[in-house]
């Protein structure tokens, strides 16, 4: 007995050291006499290290179309086995029925699950910290070398109504919303990779589901807001030929320049449209991942970039393929707001003095608003007939 089994291990071992059997590729293996079902060959090869060609086992679904039918009567599935079945349920292919009929019912894998799944866990986390991360950097280099922008020869002491009570409401409804849903984001994006290691599962749990409710509920204080802000400012927000000066001259950021500009200037109108266009495009998608079933938003999409351009993208798509589509343009959106308000937040308060004032109380010193917002001035002392506020 000693003898043979290690006559088979020195026959294995010089095998093994002849011939590089892992790279090496299993010839083809004619399934026929087991339905197209795996054989020895197979099992044999994988043993020997060798490349298996798989696709059988997704394309093996006893039909006889793709292979040769099991002959006799097996059981109460005839030919098919239990790995049939549950590869035809993998692949989305058996014949489901059931009593249920909501959407989707009878889908019981979803096979397109795993590449949304490696999108999410990767690239998506990855180059989203990456740009957050990238522009909290560029912010900082820029402090210290600009410095904060200062009002050229100090405060006039006497103020000026910038925003009213409302407008001050509606802004900050938006603001403490988004960076509520930015926060809560974040955790339930990348809680698993960067939270558990330091908190544990459980306490994560906790956590991760406190934050999928308030996330869920505040997007509603979010999207009244934009309303909000979008009716009021949205006049004062419209392009002009003043903003291209303002643009050229880099809004004063980056001299001791100061162009001219009325209510908002190029750089907040930027931020404004930003805001309304990325915030209505996410508010879609996040409700269309609160009722999926009720308002699926790019099987619609992609038939009308398909009618323009004339793509081939799917129309075609199941409620978990919807969800799929929705969470990753949810997340994508959302980071690309995330990276321009960190610029928009710096500006308002640590990079430009007295500029938080306007949000704070609504009062902003008078110099300051000569400098920043000279033509909004002196259309607010016209209609004061020199007046002014203090």
């Amino acid at each position: 007995m000693n003898l043979n089994f290690f006559g088979a291990a020195l026959f294995v071992l010089a095998t093994l050291v002849s011939s590089p059997l892992w790279a090496e590729e299993a010839s083809a293996v004619d399934r026929t006499a087991t339905g197209g079902a795996q054989t020895l060959e197979d099992i044999m090869a994988r043993q020997q290290q060798l490349k298996v060609d798989e696709s059988f086992r997704s394309e093996n679904l006893g039909n006889p179309a793709n292979a040769a039918p099991i002959s006799g009567q097996l059981g109460t599935n005839g030919g098919r086995s239990d790995a049939d079945i549950w590869r035809g349920v993998r692949y989305n292919e058996a014949d489901i029925r059931s009593q249920a009929r909501t959407p989707a019912a009878t889908v019981l894998i979803q096979d397109g699950g795993m590449p949304w799944y490696k999108l999410r866990e990767g690239p998506l986390i990855t180059y989203g910290g990456l740009a957050l991360l990238g522009m909290i950097a560029l912010l900082t280099v820029f402090y210290f070398i600009r410095g904060r922008i200062k009002i050229d020869g100090g405060p006039a002491g006497t103020t000026i109504e910038r925003f009213k009570a409302i407008e001050r409401f509606g802004h900050w409804l938006l603001a403490g919303s988004f960076v509520a849903l930015g926060l809560t984001g974040l955790i339930t994006l990348m809680g698993r990779s960067f939270l558990i290691p330091m908190m544990g599962p459980d306490a994560f749990a906790t956590m991760a589901a406190g934050s999928k409710w308030l996330h869920n509920n505040v997007a509603w204080a979010f999207m009244l807001g934009l309303v909000m802000t979008f009716v009021m400012w949205v006049a004062h927000n419209i392009p002009n030929k003043l903003d291209w000066q303002w643009l050229k001259a880099g809004g004063g950021i980056f001299s001791d320049a100061h162009p001219s500009a009325k209510k908002f200037n190029a750089g907040q109108k930027i931020v404004f449209w930003m805001v309304m266009i990325l915030g209505f495009s996410v508010s879609l998608s996040g409700l269309s991942l609160l009722f999926p079933f009720q308002m699926p938003m790019f099987a619609d999409t992609f038939g009308f970039i398909n009618g323009i351009l004339g793509t081939s993208l799917p129309t075609d798509l199941a409620p978990h393929e919807e969800m799929q589509y929705a969470n990753i343009w949810h997340s994508i959106v959302a980071f690309v707001m995330m990276v321009a308000i960190l610029a928009h937040i710096y500006i308002g308060s640590v990079g430009m003095e007295g500029a938080f004032d306007a949000m704070g109380n609504g009062q902003v010193d008078l110099e300051w608003a000569r400098q920043h917002h000279d033509l909004w001035v002196a259309e607010v002392k016209a209609k004061q007939g020199e007046g002014g506020s203090s």
